[in-house]
């Protein structure tokens, strides 16, 4: 039978040594995390060109925006996750249920990809302009819809989708650390990077494979790996059930969160008057939501200090706001910049083997392996040596000053894209261009090979190393333990903030006024946009939030709440802060 702690935590059923089970649990779950990883890469990898291929006619930034979109949503959308396990289910049930829907969702992609799918689905594709277009040189081509083919469809589809995926992720990374949280010294950190490590392994998989097939063979057969990859992790979570450490839903801090938010807020205003309550205590009597009625739920007491942990962890949080805009551009932007790059042919097939319409055609979605490839190179040799080395001689940066280190990388990504935009768009208007056929869909794009893109890829993946690793460890190691899912799901849901303020700053640029990113002359080609423009707006905003994420990260401090009980107002000398560092 299964082992019980305190609080309703159920220990491995296996026998045996605690290491022997807590590995067999860490292996599921990071082979879990790798498939569904897998998954969710093959579904936004090609998802750009998808939707402007000739099946649904989008133009390029109605497709990076639905990109966006998606990819916000699924982080956003993250503490729904959390509440649910927390009031609910645990986080075992949450995850198992999440994955059923999300398979369900997934099923979608593939009946849209066939046509009679896609007929049943979303009707008859509506009929197009016929304009001039500049890359037919004075000719004319297919124009813009009267309105987005299957746009109800798609957008009901991915937001379904981007729940699945939100629940999974917000549950999945902290039960994975509850299986190693009580082995000692620095295993949950290691724990972190091996799960990132899984992850870039999925990755892999379905850049290297999956959108290869999306692109040169079928969409529909590349959107059936995914539902495939996704039954597999289900599959393996279910059968490893055994050797998991499971906790038991404790009741959600939702409502006392916001109530003490409330009380704060009313403080504040009466510090304005001079009245001083930093002396009122929590009594038991106050009327604030308590789930004491479920095994292992917080106090009020711990509801309190807890709200104090969140208090001083957001500020960082919400800083880091702008990095998650710029690396969300790696799967929209970075990858249409692609799209109008001279793209190499490979295995060339066919009779006529001079032509550049000719064989299969390097997938663009290939260069996010820059991106992945630092990463799995980078992690290994970050947990074996350089952590290590520099720990031994307390140099090790905390995980803040790890994170501002990454988002310095970041902007050096988005400048570096800015400056390559520019590039291109001077080849295009010096009429160096070549029409090349990407999937089954032509592009004019400029003489410059996709290369040049390799810089901004490789440096997105260092600042990944850098930003969003230690973002895991910093929220997971703050929050306290009644509250590890939801620091988590709102780390998640701050990167989604991110996604979605990228394309609603991508959407502000498109209006028809001055807009830089509008293209009413070629539709589906950003050569007459200033796509530029926009990656140097994101540097702006990514430096300004570079020099203040460095001053918070300095002055940031983990030490422990002070014992006895805490107060609801706090006065000037309680710097949430800390002291300055060195």
């Amino acid at each position: 039978m299964a082992g019980m702690r305190d609080g309703g935590e159920r220990t491995p059923l296996l026998g045996g040594t605690p290491l022997k089970g807590r590995g067999a649990a860490c292996a599921a779950v990071l082979a879990v995390e790798g498939l569904e990883r897998a998954a969710f890469f093959s579904i936004t990898a090609n998802l750009v060109l998808y939707l402007t291929s000739g099946t649904f006619g989008w133009g390029g930034t109605q497709a990076s925006r639905a990109c966006l979109l998606f990819l916000g949503a699924s982080y956003l959308l993250s503490p729904g996750g959390g509440w649910l396990a927390d009031v609910y289910l645990g986080r075992y049930g949450t995850v198992v249920l999440s994955f059923l829907l999300y398979l369900l969702a997934a099923c979608l992609l593939p009946v849209t990809a066939s046509l009679d799918g896609r007929l049943s689905a979303c009707g008859q594709l509506p009929a197009a302009a016929i304009r001039n277009c500049s890359w037919h040189r004075g000719g004319t081509c297919r124009g813009q819809p009267s309105e987005q083919y299957c746009a109800p469809t798609i957008y009901s589809g991915l937001l379904l989708l981007a729940l699945d995926v939100s629940s999974v992720r917000a549950n999945l990374t902290p039960f994975g650390a509850d299986q190693v949280r009580d082995q000692g010294g620095d295993t949950t950190q290691r724990f972190f990077n091996w799960f990132y490590w899984s992850i870039n392994i999925g990755a892999v998989f379905s850049l290297l494979v999956v959108a290869f097939v999306q692109q040169n063979i079928s969409f529909l057969a590349g959107y059936l790996i995914p539902v495939a990859c996704l039954a597999l992790a289900l599959l393996i979570f279910l059968l490893a059930t055994p050797t998991f450490v499971t906790k038991p839903p404790t009741g959600s801090q939702v409502s006392a969160m916001i109530k003490l938010a409330l009380q704060t807020c009313g403080c504040t205003r009466l510090g304005g008057t001079g009245a001083r309550l930093s002396t009122r205590r929590w009594e038991a009597g106050d009327p604030l939501p308590n789930s004491g009625a479920q095994p292992g739920a917080p106090s009020p007491e711990e509801d309190l200090a807890n709200f104090q942990v969140l208090a001083r962890i957001l500020p960082a949080m919400l800083t880091f706001i702008p990095y998650w805009m710029v690396y969300f551009q790696m799967q929209s932007t970075y990858y249409l910049q692609g799209l109008h790059l001279r793209i190499p042919s490979i295995f060339r097939h066919g009779q006529d083997r001079a032509s550049t319409l000719q064989g299969y055609t390097f997938p663009g979605a290939w260069l996010l392996l820059a991106n992945v490839v630092v990463l799995l190179a980078l992690v290994p040799l970050k947990d074996h040596v350089i952590d290590p080395f520099l720990a031994k001689r307390r140099l090790l940066p905390s995980a803040l000053k790890q994170m501002a280190l990454g988002m310095f990388f970041g902007l050096a990504s988005v400048l570096t894209a800015g400056i390559l935009e520019r590039e291109r768009l001077q080849h295009v208007r010096r009429k160096q261009t070549v029409l090349q056929l990407v999937g089954k869909d032509r592009y004019l794009a400029a003489t410059l090979p996709i290369w040049w893109q390799l810089p901004q890829y490789l440096l997105i993946g260092i600042s990944e190393l850098f930003a969003s690793i230690p973002g895991l460890e910093f929220a997971y190691a703050e929050a306290p333990k009644s509250m590890k899912g939801a620091i988590m799901g709102l780390f998640f849901f701050i990167s989604g903030v991110g996604s979605l303020l990228g394309s609603g700053l991508l959407t502000l640029l498109s209006l028809p006024t001055h807009g830089w990113t509008r293209c009413p002359e070629d539709y589906g080609s950003i050569n007459s946009c200033r796509m530029d423009n926009y990656f140097f707006l994101l540097a702006g905003i990514q430096a300004v939030a570079c020099l203040l994420f460095t001053w918070i990260s300095r002055r940031y401090q983990s030490r422990p709440l002070r014992t006895g009980a805490p107060h609801v107002c706090t006065g000037p000398e309680d710097d949430s802060y800390g002291a300055t560092e060195g």
